[in-house]
C-alpha cells in the first residue's frame, strides 16, 4: 500500500484528504505543519507528498527548498495560486506537479496516480546505467566514477538517467522538461539549461576532460 504524506494546517482540508486517499487504498498520515513534516520525511518511507504552500513553521517553499537535492518522493503542492510566476518558482524549487485550490477530488486523484506511477517506472532498483566511466546506480541515486559520487539532485539525476537509458536518442528541452517536471515547457523558462550546466560541472569534477553530455545546436541534448 503507497504511503502519502499530506502537509496540510487545515485540520478539516487535511481530514477530508486522509479520508479519500483511504477510501482509494492508500496510507495517509497527516503532517500540520513545515517542521513536523521534514521530521516524519526523515523517516522515509513515503511514495508521494501532498504539500499545501501555507503553513506554520516552516513554509511549503522551504519544506521545497530543504528537500531539493535529495531522493525525495514526488511532491504535488495544494495552492490556490496559479500565476506563471508563483508555478515556475515551485517547478525550480523541485515541485513534481501542482493542483490549484479548491480542487476536483478526481482530478487530484489521477495526478497522484501519474505520479506514482512515473515513480515506478524511474524508481530506485531498475538496475545500473553505464557509460564511459560513468555508472548510475539507482539504488544510490547518483552518478559515480572511480568510486567518487558526483553528489546529483534529484532532477539532475533523472535528466542524465534518462539520456543514458536512450543514448541515441537527442532530448529538446521540451522533451526533457515534460519527462522530468512533468509539466507544460514554458519556452522563456531556463530551468533546463540551469540543470544542464550544472549536471556538466558534477561530471567534469569527476573526470575533467571527458565530455558526457552533447548540444546538439537548434536542437537539445544527448549523450556523448
Amino acid at each position: 500500500m503507497e504511503k502519502i504524506l499530506v502537509v496540510e494546517d487545515d485540520v478539516h482540508i487535511s481530514q477530508m484528504l486522509c479520508e479519500l486517499l483511504t477510501q482509494n487504498g492508500y496510507a495517509p498520515s497527516a503532517a500540520y505543519s513545515g517542521t513536523e513534516a521534514l521530521l516524519l520525511m526523515q523517516r522515509g518511507g513515503f511514495s508521494l507528498i501532498l504539500l499545501d504552500l501555507m503553513l506554520p513553521g516552516k513554509t511549503g517553499e522551504e519544506v521545497l527548498d530543504a528537500i531539493r537535492g535529495h531522493a525525495a518522493p514526488p511532491v504535488i503542492v495544494l495552492t490556490a495560486r496559479t500565476d506563471k510566476e508563483t508555478i515556475v518558482k515551485l517547478l525550480r524549487l523541485g515541485a513534481d506537479d501542482y493542483i490549484a485550490k479548491p480542487f476536483d477530488n478526481g482530478e487530484l486523484l489521477a495526478r497522484i496516480d501519474v505520479q506514482l506511477r512515473r515513480g515506478a517506472a524511474q524508481g530506485p532498483g531498475g538496475g545500473q546505467l553505464r557509460h564511459k566511466d560513468i555508472t548510475l546506480d539507482p539504488d544510490a541515486y547518483d552518478a559515480l566514477a572511480g568510486g567518487q559520487k558526483a553528489g546529483l539532485s534529484k532532477r539532475e539525476f533523472e535528466i542524465l538517467r534518462l539520456m543514458m537509458t536512450y543514448p541515441a536518442k537527442v532530448f529538446t528541452k521540451n522533451n526533457l522538461y515534460e519527462s522530468i517536471w512533468g509539466g507544460e515547457f514554458l519556452g522563456d523558462d531556463n530551468t533546463v539549461n540551469v540543470h544542464i550546466s550544472k549536471l556538466r560541472a558534477k561530471l567534469h569534477a569527476i573526470s575533467p576532460g571527458v565530455e558526457y553530455i552533447q548540444t546538439v545546436w537548434g536542437i537539445g541534448f544527448k549523450i556523448k
